[in-house]
């Protein structure tokens, strides 16, 4: 993603960070209604992969919106 941040405006940029947030809330929406309707009915090995990989996306997706703030602010400063 460095190389695209890059080449991004800074408009192109607080879109996509808009987008990472957003898509990063439906993410948290979509697990927490998924994980709290299913866990009942699925196995304890299963509902720790759903968690493990709900949190891998989660963390992805801050890793790229930290990096879209930290380029944005470092060319507010200039």
């Amino acid at each position: 993603m460095e190389n695209r941040i890059d080449n991004m405006t800074v408009e192109e940029m607080k879109k996509k960070l808009k987008e990472l947030k957003d898509d990063l809330c439906d993410l948290e929406d979509m697990h927490a209604f998924t994980f709290g309707k299913t866990t009942v009915h699925i196995g304890a090995e299963k509902a720790q992969n759903m968690q493990e990989e709900f949190e891998e996306e989660c963390r992805i997706f801050n890793q790229q919106i930290s990096e879209l703030e930290k380029e944005l602010k470092t060319r507010a400063a200039l």
